[in-house]
C-alpha cells in the first residue's frame, strides 16, 4: 500500500478528530480545490472515499460536506480497486 500512497501523492496518515472516520487515521490526495480522495486506515484494512470540503485544512477536523465510500477493504491486487483510483486521478 505504501507504493499506492506515494504514487498518488497521498498525505501522511494523521488522526481524524472530526468523527467522520470513527477516530481512525486518514490520509488524502487532492482532486481539485474542494474534492479529495481519502484513505481511512481501519486496523489492517483501508477504505477509500471521495469527499468534498470547503478547505483542505478541514480534512480530519470538520465533517465533510459530501463523503462517499468507493472501496471497502482496498486491495491493490484487485484491478477494480486500482481502476477506482485511476478514474479519479487520471
Amino acid at each position: 500500500m505504501e507504493n499506492v500512497f506515494k504514487y498518488y501523492e497521498f498525505s501522511a496518515f494523521f488522526l481524524d478528530t472530526s468523527d467522520s472516520f470513527s477516530g481512525n487515521e486518514i490520509c488524502f490526495t487532492e482532486l481539485n480545490e474542494t474534492h479529495f480522495l481519502i484513505f481511512e486506515k481501519n486496523k489492517d484494512s483501508y477504505n477509500l472515499y471521495v469527499s468534498r470540503y470547503q478547505h483542505k485544512n478541514d480534512i480530519g477536523v470538520n465533517a465533510p460536506e459530501i463523503l462517499e465510500l468507493l472501496v471497502e477493504n482496498y486491495d491493490k491486487s484487485i484491478p477494480a480497486h486500482r481502476i477506482m483510483i485511476k478514474q479519479y486521478l487520471h
